[in-house]
This record gives structure tokens, C-alpha cells and sequence, in this order.
């Protein structure tokens, strides 16, 4: 889920001010609807704490609604993926095709509680992909993650972690990707810090054909 951290993706101006005030800037991209809580990439400036053991990749797909015809508007996803690099090498965590898990949470406060709807999604045989409706739910974020369990982390030096998402986005859909670490494998989703955000890619704009969505924190903080 979405924490409150500082945007490390900053331009000029947001930097200028940040001098100026000592608060972060978020920034503001015309091109992402304006109830998005963070309009661009970002990579979380606190590590995770030392007893986090895994990672669980995710993703955010909402209609924008400022776009007409946007109840048709799906989101298609073929894949995802989860990397890890311990002690220089890349090791998979998570590879899944054709399948992810998700709810229909608040977007009006953006994610402005936990409760939420089940997420929907159909088949596209013929792309082998999952389809995302975002346009019959504008008012939902629809939020989704690995059909796979939280992996664990394997043991050794972490540079970071990269998620990878093959998506087909139609016009009237956007797509953000990131990823959680975690305290364990099994402990649930509450106020007792069970994860910790990563960060989140910048969004991801329609297009015709397929996208892979990027997200990695190696090159931020050093664990």
C-alpha cells in the first residue's frame, strides 16, 4: 500500500522550494489526474528495517476519467516479475504470466482506507494476459499484486530490488508499478509496520502496443 514518504524524483523548482520550506514537494504532472496522491516516480530515502525478509511486487491501474470514452478502458497484464540482487547477482523472487490479485480500494481520498472490493478481471486468451476493467470502476483504484506469495529475501548483500510488469494499456487507462518489503512472508497488511514501501515507478501512458512497466530502488539507499 501507498506510505507517506519523500519523492526523490525532483525537479528544480520542487528542490528550490524544499531549500526554502524544509518539506518535500510532490510533484505536479497535468497528465495524472489530480487525486493521484503521487504523480511521479520516487524510491522511498529510508531503507527498510533489518528484520524485513520479503517482497512482494504491486501495481496501480485507475481510468481517467478526463478522457472521453474512458468506460472502455482496460489495462491487459501478461506478466510480472520480481528481481532481487544479493551480493551483485540478479535472483528471481516472483515470475507469474496471465494471473495477479488485487482489490478495488478508495479513490477519493486516494487509498483513504483499507477496506475494500474485490478486483475483477477476465481472460484475454488470445494475448495471455489478464484484463484489468478499469473503466466499468472510475471511482476505484485498482490495485493488484503478485498471484504469488511474498518471496523471501535470499540472504547476502541487497543492492535493491527491480519489478517488471509487461502491460497493454488502452486509451483511458493509467498504470504506476512498485513494490513492498516485508517483515515476513505471512504476517498480514495493519498499523503495526508489517511493510514498507519501496517506492513507485512514474505512470504509464496508452499506448497500442505492450509496455513493460519498470520500478527498481537499486542505486537508492544502500541496506
Amino acid at each position: 500500500m501507498i506510505a507517506i514518504v519523500r519523492v526523490s524524483l525532483i525537479s528544480i523548482l520542487a528542490a528550490t522550494a524544499l531549500a526554502q520550506t524544509g518539506q518535500p514537494e510532490i510533484l505536479r504532472a497535468p497528465s495524472v489526474p489530480n487525486e493521484v496522491k503521487y504523480k511521479a516516480g520516487y524510491v522511498n530515502p529510508i531503507p527498510p528495517p533489518a528484520d524485513f525478509k520479503s517482497a512482494l511486487l504491486w501495481g496501480i491501474a485507475i481510468a481517467d476519467t478526463r478522457v472521453p470514452g474512458y468506460e472502455s478502458a482496460e489495462v491487459e497484464i501478461a506478466s510480472t516479475q520480481l528481481t532481487c540482487r544479493v551480493d551483485g547477482k540478479d535472483v528471481i523472487l516472483n515470475d507469474d504470466q496471465a494471473d495477479v490479485r488485487g482489490g478495488l480500494y478508495r479513490r477519493s481520498p486516494w487509498f483513504g482506507t483499507d477496506q475494500h472490493d474485490p478486483m475483477p478481471v477476465s481472460a484475454d486468451a488470445t494475448n495471455h494476459a489478464v484484463v484489468l476493467s478499469v473503466g466499468q470502476r472510475p471511482d476505484r483504484v485498482w490495485h493488484f499484486w503478485s498471484p504469488s506469495h511474498r518471496a523471501a529475501l535470499p540472504s547476502g548483500n541487497l543492492a535493491g530490488c527491480t519489478v517488471k510488469v509487461r502491460a497493454k494499456i488502452s486509451p483511458g487507462a493509467l498504470l504506476q508499478v512498485g513494490m513492498d518489503y516485508w517483515r515476513n512472508p505471512t504476517i498480514g497488511y495493519g498499523l503495526g509496520g508489517n511493510n514498507h514501501e519501496a517506492g513507485a515507478s512514474n505512470w504509464y501512458f496508452p499506448s497500442n502496443q505492450w509496455q513493460e512497466a519498470t520500478f527498481t530502488d537499486i542505486g537508492g539507499p544502500q541496506f
